[in-house]
């Protein structure tokens, strides 16, 4: 059977030319799974697909000939060069299914020739991306410090989180947690499970009044303020000012500021201690793999002897493979994000002299949530274009219904990890069996 990679390498040796259609086949390991139509009037994959992908201009094509694979996908798809019919923009999770089998790869050098012949030099010269990439790796380093120092750290945050405050209410809800929600049936409420999330880790932590809880990478303060209605005095940290101002604001108007406050800081400037507990929840994934030990460390140095912290923080189901994202995530979503295993992360706790009580996994759960925050993107997507721009929408579609998509593969997982700061005779302050309603 002759491959579309076999072809174009004939068809380079016999000086034919393709149509952008055939360019397109020789870009990826086998057929097209969904229908394909360029501006140039050719097109390719099953004709009685329920989904389209068509390339509008040179542009279009240039992106996908220069960066083959999910980078120039979402390059042509963002710029509006592209578009995917059959779908809402605000949740192209259908097409994304569709295609989760389509392979890339870079063309030989025989196929180089005949797409250069085909479409000129110039669509394979790199172009300028959409205005909502970030720079790549290499250039992060010149501009903004080593990976994972304050100032790059401060500036990967700003570009994800400091988007538009106004955004982040379409798309989050009312509870604004931007973090995987925790449900008892798949047809709860979104705002349901986000309070289940956070009482199960308030009981987790068997946080009582009085108590003094630190909540670092604390978002919007929905932990912070889940607490302090609780009587609990809690202090958040975030890198991220509009996050900070928004919840300063929540949790004044809610007459919460004699026990809640949420600072716009590195979590590692809290200068305070001896907490009864602590609470990471989607912040690990920002930390850096190689900074496991000193931020575990740190947790370890914030807590009183007897005082329990949770890690709640998305994962890689083994702990073999590269810990970096992927390029579209790395330059459109979360920059100089790192994931790796919960066994790592486990064993990275136990190696600095915290003791693991309890772990889960709660993938799915995270499926579902994210199914949600598309529906409200679909729901408010004309608001969210008038507030950030068509563009950077799409990428927030994009992004989620491919998340929503790796979780339910078990690319990605997302798990909570229960640990306690023993004290010097190591004895258990906590009951013998977990404590907490699931």
């Amino acid at each position: 059977m002759t491959t579309f990679k076999d072809r174009s390498e004939l068809l380079a040796e016999l000086g034919t030319r393709l149509t952008i259609a055939e360019v397109f086949e020789t870009l990826i390991d086998g057929p097209v799974p969904i229908r394909l139509r360029a501006y140039d009037g050719s097109a390719t994959g099953p004709e009685d697909s329920p989904y389209t992908l068509d390339i509008k201009n040179p542009r279009g094509i240039n992106y996908l000939a220069s960066a083959p694979g999910d980078l120039g996908m979402a390059r042509a798809y963002i710029a509006g060069d592209m578009t995917a019919e059959g779908v809402h923009p605000g949740d192209p999770y259908d097409i994304l299914k569709a295609m989760q089998a389509m392979k890339f790869h870079r063309p030989s050098a025989l196929s180089l020739v005949t797409i250069a012949r085909s479409l000129g030099w110039e669509r394979l010269k790199p172009i300028a991306p959409p205005p909502q990439e970030t720079l790549p790796r290499w250039r992060r380093i010149a501009l903004e410090g080593l990976r994972h120092s304050k100032t790059r750290d401060a500036e990967a945050i700003h570009h994800h989180y400091d988007v538009s405050n106004t955004f982040y209410e379409y798309v989050l809800g009312p509870s604004m947690t931007y973090t995987c929600a925790v449900y008892g049936e798949p047809d709860w409420t979104l705002e349901q499970a986000q309070e289940n999330k956070y009482r199960l880790i308030f009981e987790k932590l068997r946080l009582k009044e009085g108590d003094r809880l630190l909540d670092i990478g604390c978002g919007w303060g929905g932990m912070v303020r889940y607490a302090a209605r609780r009587g609990v005095r809690v202090i958040g940290a975030t890198l991220s000012a509009e996050q900070a101002a928004w919840a300063q604001q929540k949790i004044a108007e809610d007459g919460l500021g004699e026990l809640a406050e949420v600072r716009h800081c590195d979590y590692r400037d809290i200068a305070e201690g001896d907490f009864d507990a602590l609470s990471s929840i989607g912040l690990t994934e920002h930390i850096g793999v190689h900074n496991y030990p000193f931020y575990f460390g740190f947790i370890k140095d914030k807590l009183r002897d007897g005082g329990l912290f949770l890690n709640h923080c998305i994962t890689r189901p083994d702990n073999t493979r590269t810990t970096k994202a992927g390029d579209f995530i790395d330059r459109y979503v979360f920059p100089d994000g790192e994931l790796i295993g919960s066994g790592r992360i486990i064993s990275e706790i136990q190696n600095i002299g915290l003791e693991v009580l309890h772990e889960e996994n709660l993938r799915e759960h995270y499926a579902l949530t994210l199914h949600e925050w598309c529906k409200n993107l679909v729901e408010n997507w004309d608001a969210c274009v008038d507030e950030v721009g068509e563009g950077t929408a799409k990428v927030w579609g994009l992004y989620m219904a491919g998340c929503r998509l790796g979780f339910q593969r078990n690319v990605v997982q997302l798990h909570h990890v229960l640990g306690v700061k023993l004290g010097s005779d190591s004895a258990w302050q906590v009951p013998l069996r977990p404590w907490w309603e699931p």
